[in-house]
């Protein structure tokens, strides 16, 4: 019996081909690239019980275990400290860590690790907690002020190592490579981005997810939603983050006001943890846009939650940019369960921006700047420091001053 291999045929039309060795490199547009740097990840009930085999890993003898007084009260510092002490490490504890997280609070921390001769840097918290924790790297390896490094790649010394366990759902720092730092003298947030930023290890264990007081879990879950929505939107997406994009945005929109009527229901804390995580893959890649950008410096103003203020300006934002461009929020729409089928792409995009608004509303988000203490006399300064912002440069709509100030007085 003769067996026929089947020859296939001429390419079909339309079809495109990848190409063979570049010996030399012709004219044409080069190919797109995508790049996708995530940090391991420990992820599941119980995880924390890990923290002392993955600072272990990283040849921790002296690690410096970074949290605050809430994560304190709540036993979760001293559960780790018992994680690292199970496996013969002995941590230096630091816990005087607020939330927007202060310039000088990371000078004196600094100052702590350097005196006790530590080596690997934990962070055990939420955003806040992490991104001191990231800010004591920073001076351990550079020197100088934490503000010295505001912008893009400053970092430019290598730091110690990162493990970091997040406590909410969430800023997404455990993941990312931001840092984001209140310059007290200012009054306003500066962004740190540097790929040095990126920990080493998260372990993300739900259970910690269960001591946030509701407002936090609101605020943070409502953060996350952004950095899913943002980073799909943003100009430097890509394939490799849009899909975490849309699961993130999918699993927070399900799953955030479970969390607050049924706090220690197990499954909707599980969905909610991946959902930040997800959400922080993504935008730590594709990095973000104009919400963040706003939403850092009335932070940086008022000392006020982050993710409340994501929850304010996110729909005003997304409006604006469906003005020039909706098509990429019908994505995001159709993956939290809004019908899009023949829905014209504009409309798909207000009613996302309404979605985000009634599921503030259900998790007691205020609808206003205004009602945080945002005035019209502080629109200028806010305006001014939102375009020096590093996230406002991947905003898929170019948006100048006064777009930005619009945006501020419709948020009012």
């Amino acid at each position: 019996m003769t067996v026929r291999s089947r020859v296939p045929g001429p390419p079909e039309l339309g079809v495109t081909e990848l190409p063979g060795p570049l010996i030399t490199r012709s004219g044409g547009e080069p190919p797109r690239l995508a790049k996708f740097h995530v940090p391991e990840v420990v992820f599941g009930p119980g995880a924390l019980a890990e923290l002392g085999h993955c600072a272990r890993r990283l040849g921790a003898r002296r690690p410096f275990l970074v949290t605050d007084g809430g994560l304190t009260e709540a036993s979760w510092a001293a559960e780790a400290a018992g994680h690292l002490e199970s496996v013969g490490l002995s941590a230096v504890v630091w816990d005087a860590v607020t939330p927007n997280p202060k310039d000088h609070e990371i000078e004196a921390a600094h100052r702590r690790y350097a005196e006790s001769g530590a080596d690997v840097i934990i962070g055990v918290g939420g955003g806040s907690v992490i991104d001191a924790a990231k800010g004591v790297a920073i001076l351990s390896g550079n020197g100088g002020r934490i503000l010295d490094y505001e912008g893009v790649d400053q970092v430019v010394h290598p730091i110690p190592p990162l493990v970091m366990a997040p406590s909410t759902s969430g800023t997404g720092a455990d993941v990312s490579q931001f840092a984001i730092v209140t310059d007290t003298g200012n009054a306003t947030k500066i962004t740190i981005l540097s790929r040095a930023l990126v920990p080493e290890i998260s372990v993300v264990d739900p259970r910690l997810l269960t001591t946030m007081p509701d407002w936090l879990n609101a605020a943070t879950g409502l953060d996350a939603l952004t950095h899913a929505i943002e980073s799909y939107v943003s100009r430097a997406h890509n394939t490799l983050t849009e899909q975490h994009s849309l699961h993130a945005a999918q699993l927070i929109t399900g799953n955030l006001a479970r969390t607050l009527f049924r706090p220690a229901e197990a499954e909707p804390r599980i969905a909610m943890a991946q959902g930040a995580l997800e959400a922080g893959m993504a935008f730590t890649n594709a990095i973000l846009g104009a919400t963040h950008a706003m939403s850092h410096q009335v932070g940086g103003l008022l000392d006020a939650p982050h993710g409340v203020i994501n929850g304010v300006l996110l729909p005003h934002v997304i409006r604006f940019n469906a003005e020039a461009d909706p098509d990429r929020y019908v994505p995001l729409a159709a993956a939290i369960g809004i019908d899009t089928a023949g829905v014209p792409a504009v409309d798909v995009a207000l009613a996302l921006a309404e979605r985000v608004r009634e599921l503030a509303d259900v998790v007691g988000v205020p609808k206003t700047l205004r009602s945080l203490g945002v005035s019209d006399v502080d629109i200028p300064v806010l305006t001014r420091n939102t375009l020096k912002d590093a996230c406002l440069t991947t905003n898929p709509r170019e948006a100048r001053a006064t777009d930005i100030a619009g945006l501020f007085r419709a948020a009012l």
